[in-house]
């Protein structure tokens, strides 16, 4: 069997999730891997055939995603062309975590695509949503990465499709301590923010990895840090606490690692608003901004705040055994799936 996996190069979870994910779908056929997107801190640590542009979300500075920098790179000519000229039907199955060239690419030629990613989860309806709509975000969402079915990973298994967290190999083996120091991640804050409101809590030393250097330096009781993937889980399985964006795989490594954990979602970002109520549900507290106003509430945090428990066994196995066993069937009984997304949001094509 030939598999295209396909994996959404924009921050390091998907990039993070696949090292566990590429050995298991290797066991049932040959294996390309595509990345696409720009953003990544962490290197795969397997072949890529295919690096390609996609169409990635870019990260702003004061806790957002920069709008107009996303929109300049998204449906452009080099998107539609990455996906008219992509061989996708020399593979059997799509493998899609949330990679936009694979996913329309499959759509258009009719091959078979099965999403196993994070946003497939939090697109369903058992999950958890929060209180302000976001109808545009959730279209977005929606739609960027069209496949015909699949399986998702969230916090909780809200569903029968969804599964708890992939932790990587490199997590679980990890001894954890608790230190004296708080781990900070929060790509979308540039560092004179994160400074700016951090140096104010001046009890606590904050340990900050940053998207925003390439250099090591420290301003009184702050560290910052380029962002190197075994230092920064040293860091997080040794630090007391952390503190971090709302995404999915760093949270999860976070409960999993027994941290306590307090997260800001980026703004404008339906997905990690999305995991905050699922993760304000499961105790976790969040806060809407990083702002000298809301250092009562972090100072709160680090005396009254704790750790989470949660129960995250090693499934990987068993979730890739599922997809293929699925597809197999489909397959001999020549089943068409009914495809997960119904807007043609790129009908041009």
């Amino acid at each position: 069997m030939n598999i295209l996996y396909g994996i959404q190069g924009t921050g390091n979870g998907h990039i993070s999730r696949a090292r566990d994910i590429i050995p298991e779908l290797k066991k049932y056929g040959k294996v390309d891997v595509l990345v696409s997107g720009i953003q990544a801190d962490v290197s795969l640590g397997f072949d890529i055939d295919y690096r390609l542009n996609g169409m990635g979300f870019i990260f702003g500075k004061k806790g957002n995603v920069d709008l107009v920098s996303t929109f300049r790179k998204c449906v452009t000519r080099q998107f539609i062309r990455e996906i008219k000229e992509f061989p996708v039907k020399k593979y059997d199955l799509v493998v899609n975590d949330f990679e936009p060239v694979s996913a329309w690419a499959a759509r258009k030629a009719g091959v078979p695509c099965v999403s196993l990613s994070h946003q497939f989860a939090v697109l369903q309806p058992e999950s958890p949503r929060p209180e302000n709509k976001d109808w545009i975000g959730k279209m977005v969402l929606s739609n960027y990465a069209p496949v015909q079915s699949g399986y998702g990973f969230h916090f909780k298994q809200y569903a029968d499709n969804i599964f708890k967290p992939v932790i990587r190999e490199q997590v679980r083996q990890l001894d954890p301590v608790s230190g004296d120091y708080i781990t900070v991640y929060l790509p979308s804050y540039d560092n004179e923010r994160i400074i700016k409101v951090l140096s104010n809590i001046e009890s606590e030393d904050w340990h900050v990895f940053s998207k925003h250097t390439t250099r090591e330096f420290r301003v009184g009781n702050i560290w910052i840090r380029p962002i190197q993937n075994e230092k920064f889980l040293k860091s997080m399985a040794s630090g007391k606490a952390v503190l971090c964006g709302a995404g999915f795989e760093t949270p999860a490594e976070a409960m999993f690692l027994q941290k306590n954990l307090l997260v800001i979602p980026m703004k404008n970002q339906y997905e990690q608003q999305c995991n905050a109520a699922a993760l304000s549900e499961m105790g976790v507290p969040m806060l809407k901004s990083l702002k000298k106003k809301h250092i009562p509430l972090i100072e709160n945090w680090l005396h009254n705040g704790k750790p989470v428990p949660v129960d995250y066994p090693n499934e990987t196995e068993m979730i890739v055994e599922k997809l293929i066993s699925e597809y197999l069937k489909n397959k001999k009984e020549e089943v068409e799936f009914p495809f997960f997304m119904e807007t043609e949001v790129l009908s041009g094509f």
